[in-house]
């Protein structure tokens, strides 16, 4: 079972890394900035998607479901190996970025929460009220 989601994790791992060595040249530097975690989100993503679209097996699942257990500790690792120390005496750039960062995430909540909550059943009856007259 665990063999199945190995396809989605090693798929969306390239893709991520390839996404964070743009993200490097973009800006500038000679390093993959961020590429485990752009990774992570496409194998949050990818299985999400498959799952809504019942294109996977139970036994798929219970690997994909594996693969999205063991990354977090995957990208603690790489995180582990980051000379955050030398980002921080570098400048305030890298501390500008962690702070932007958090207040981009924790605005996005708000936007996130409304698109996900569906009309009420009142709305919608009145929106049907509307349309027969």
């Amino acid at each position: 079972m665990v063999i199945y989601g190995v396809a989605l994790l090693s798929f969306c791992t390239i893709v991520g890394l390839y996404i964070g060595d743009l993200l490097g040249i973009a800006i500038g530097v000679q390093a993959n900035v961020g590429g485990v975690g752009f990774g992570m989100l496409l194998v949050i993503l990818g299985s999400n998607w498959l799952t809504r679209r019942e294109g996977i097996t139970p036994a798929t699942a219970q690997g994909i479901a594996f693969w999205n257990a063991i990354y977090i500790p995957i990208v603690v690792a790489v995180a582990a190996q980051q000379n955050v120390a030398g980002a921080l005496s570098g400048g305030a750039v890298a501390i500008l970025a962690g702070v932007l960062a958090v207040v981009a995430c924790a605005a996005l909540v708000p936007a996130i929460d409304r698109l996900s909550r569906k009309r009420p059943a009142a709305d919608a009856h009145a929106a049907r009220v509307e349309l027969v007259r």
